[in-house]
């Protein structure tokens, strides 16, 4: 966590000053255009202001004259220093006294002298100024040009001051935004915390302890996951132990009955035939029963790891149904059950494997059998459409409780009633079904009966 917790704030810090630095960046610079703007607007105007006195009132004098009896009158009311220039981009007059070492003209005394407003910034005499230049005419024409020309020392100590007061008010938004990330952090990292709890208790393995869920989101959903995992898991874990006790069971009666009877065979002797037989057919009925759960393992062994494929060839439908009739009609007959089997004429093959479509039918038909009483029925009987075969089994029986119906086609899962057996049948069958491509269904209500569609497409990929 504290990984993380790191890495948040971490990230919360760097956006944060990204754009404390962008907005300080910004404002400076603004800060810094308005001085600017300012000294640049103040020089302008006393320059234009000067340059029109001069055109008024002293262009009938040459500017040599002007400047040897009228310079006063250019810079009187101007704290900047002025330079007056001739129409050569001669500087010829100075405020200061000292007229400076001259070579080519600045580019805004050729503006000013171009009939243009100038403008300069940068280094003079060591010091850096910004330099307004405008020219200046006598009936119409221009006699030279007038540069006022400001120091921006103040104005950039002034600059220099605001820049510290937003750098300082931007590190104290900072370190109280970088506090309050710290603050959100948590809000991240504590819920998350109690939920990785909760699943180091489940991967420890246990499973009644439940997360709690405090907000509606990703997290919120996460908790939601977790419970809803380990309600599974302690459902499956439940079903399994019930499979396993089942299982257990089922295998038990008939071992006990071949361990008996074979232990009777072997220590008596029997003068009677007949009894000799009985126990014989006990044995090999029991055995029968034992190979059937054993196979139903197997098959469901390989179902979980995905090794069954199906073996598809064109199934003649009606030779298959007289089979299971021919196959099943003597026990419903033994049992005084009345067991139909109903086809149309002429009925299409099926291209599908054969006797994994027997094993569905056979294991649902024998459970129509186990559930419904003498003097009932059990109707087996197969239709076509367009697109798919139908086959519906329907019986009269016990039926199944509306609680338990969604659950008997689960893994494991084990009737409450007597006649349940080890829980995998049906599940067999639905993974067949769904590598068939098709589906199955139940239908049920207790005391009336229950009825089983099965629906396979009539055309298939064989790959599937």
């Amino acid at each position: 966590m504290k990984g993380i917790r790191g890495r948040l704030t971490a990230n919360f810090m760097i956006v944060i000053l990204v754009s404390v630095a962008i907005l300080e960046v910004l404002l400076i610079y603004t800060v810094q255009q308005n001085y600017y703007g300012s000294l640049r607007g103040n020089l302008t105007n006393q320059v234009k202001i000067s340059a029109d006195m001069y055109s008024k009132y002293y262009s009938d004098t040459s500017l040599e004259d002007n400047i040897l009896y009228n310079v006063d009158a250019f810079w009187n009311q101007s704290n900047a220093q002025v330079e007056i220039v001739d129409k050569d981009g001669t500087i010829v007059m100075d405020s200061l006294g000292t007229i400076p070492e001259q070579g080519e003209p600045m580019e805004d005394i050729q503006d000013a002298l171009n009939d243009k407003m100038g403008e300069w910034v940068g280094k003079l005499n060591g010091q850096k100024v910004m330099a307004v230049a405008y020219p200046l005419k006598s009936e119409g024409q221009i006699v030279g040009a007038l540069r006022f020309i400001g120091s921006t020392s103040e104005i950039d100590q002034d600059i220099q001051d605001t820049a510290k007061i937003f750098i300082a008010i931007g590190l104290f938004v900072a370190l109280v935004v970088g506090l309050l990330s710290i603050f959100l952090a948590n809000t991240i990292l504590i819920p998350l915390k109690e939920v990785t709890a909760v699943a180091e208790s489940m991967a420890a393995g246990n499973f009644q302890i439940k997360s709690r869920k405090k907000r509606n989101d990703e997290i919120g959903k996460l908790a939601d996951t977790l419970n809803y995992m380990a309600e599974e898991i302690t459902k499956k874990e439940k079903l399994k132990n019930d499979f396993i006790s089942s299982v257990s069971h089922e295998l038990r009666t008939p071992l006990t009955s071949i361990m008996g009877w074979a232990i009777t065979l072997q220590s008596e002797k029997f003068q009677q035939k007949e009894t000799l037989n009985d126990g014989l057919g006990i044995i090999a009925k029991e055995a029968e029963r034992l190979t059937q759960m054993v196979e139903e393992l197997l098959d469901f062994s390989k179902f979980v790891s995905g090794r069954i494929k199906l073996k598809y060839v064109n199934v003649n439908l009606a030779e298959l149904m007289e089979h299971i009739r021919k196959q099943l009609t003597p026990r419903a007959t033994r049992e005084n059950i009345q067991f139909t089997v109903v086809y149309p004429e002429n009925l299409p093959d099926l291209l599908t494997d054969p006797n994994r479509l027997k094993q569905v039918l056979i294991n649902i038909l024998d459970n129509a059998l186990n559930f419904t009483p003498a003097e009932g029925y059990v109707r087996f009987e197969a239709e076509v459409g367009e697109k798919d075969y139908t086959f519906t089994i329907s019986d009269n029986g016990c039926g199944i409780a509306g609680e338990e119906l969604p659950m008997v086609k689960e893994k494991f899962y084990k009737g409450k009633t007597s006649r349940s057996r080890n829980g995998i049948g049906l599940s067999i069958c639905e993974e067949i079904v769904t590598l068939m491509q098709g589906r199955l269904e139940i239908r049920s209500e207790v005391n009336v009966g229950t009825t089983v569609v099965i629906t396979l497409p009539r055309e298939v990929c064989a790959n599937g």
